[in-house]
């Protein structure tokens, strides 16, 4: 196990150092300088749709933590303070009322 996690964390920082020590050798084309962003976040998106709606591989079919992540988009969104306080709170207060 511990040799797995050298071994990511090795290719992780040699992910990393590559883009830093290439960033002035490697010409991107214009179309994909335009679509990488939009690819992050279509994945960071993809990362948030899979972590509220599903559990232990399965599809969710309660309503407590898509709300709360409702409240934590609309609260981060407007710039408030306590995002993720907020988020947790709005789904523990629903699941102690009773919605699964």
């Amino acid at each position: 196990m511990l040799l797995v996690v050298l071994a990511l964390a090795a290719g992780t920082y040699a992910t990393r150092i590559a883009g830093v020590l290439l960033h002035d050798r490697l010409v991107l084309p214009e179309r994909l300088r335009h679509l990488l962003p939009i690819a992050a976040t279509t994945l960071l998106a993809a990362l948030v749709a899979t972590a509220v709606f599903t559990e232990a591989g399965r599809l969710s079919v309660g309503f407590a933590r898509p709300l709360g992540v409702l409240v934590g988009a609309v609260l981060a969104w407007r710039k408030a303070p306590f995002v993720v306080v907020a988020a947790a709170a709005t789904a523990a207060l629903l699941r102690l009322a009773g919605l699964p």
